[in-house]
């Protein structure tokens, strides 16, 4: 005996995927830096910031970037920040920057890192830096930096340098 369902039957009978279907199509867009990585992008900045490469770094930013450290000029696009990175590897050519956390705040992501390095680079003072800091992100579309505020006590630097130290 053969059980032939009407055509509305099999149509109900298949209404419920359709309307799966229908459903995930009308999903909205997520943008990248919603769905990005950022623990992975944090580790690889860091890693950029010690690898003695500064074009490598810079390439983390957006073409029009910034990079701004405490109340410093800020240096805006890739070459300038380019140029920092460089100063800064130059100077600190053993420098390592390490990866505490990253978390999102808002609209922004926050990069905690932990600082070491020897000066021993032109004019350097031979001293040793041990310092922990944090920047604030802002990224693009396509997961770079469109803006890193970065913040470190600028007391304890010059300290650790010999430069503040009346010791």
């Amino acid at each position: 005996m053969q059980h032939d369902l009407p055509a509305s039957g099999v149509l109900f009978s298949w209404l419920p995927l359709l309307m799966l279907l229908a459903l995930a199509g009308c999903q909205p867009a997520v943008d990248a830096p919603d769905v990005l990585d950022i623990e992975d992008l944090a580790e690889r900045y860091a890693a950029a910031w010690s690898s003695g490469d500064p074009a490598h770094f810079a390439s983390f930013y957006a073409e029009n970037g910034v990079l701004q450290i405490n109340d410093g000029e800020p240096s805006i696009g890739r070459a300038a920040i380019e140029a920092t990175a460089k100063s800064f590897m130059g100077d600190f050519p053993d420098m390592l920057v390490e990866l505490v956390e990253v978390r999102r705040e808002g609209e922004r992501v926050i990069f905690e890192w932990h600082w070491t390095g020897t000066n021993t680079g032109p004019g350097g003072t031979g001293a040793a830096v041990d310092l922990y800091g944090y920047e604030s992100w802002s990224l693009d579309e396509d997961g770079l930096i469109v803006e890193s505020l970065g913040h470190m006590d600028e007391d304890e630097y010059a300290r650790q340098l010999g430069a503040g130290s009346s010791e």
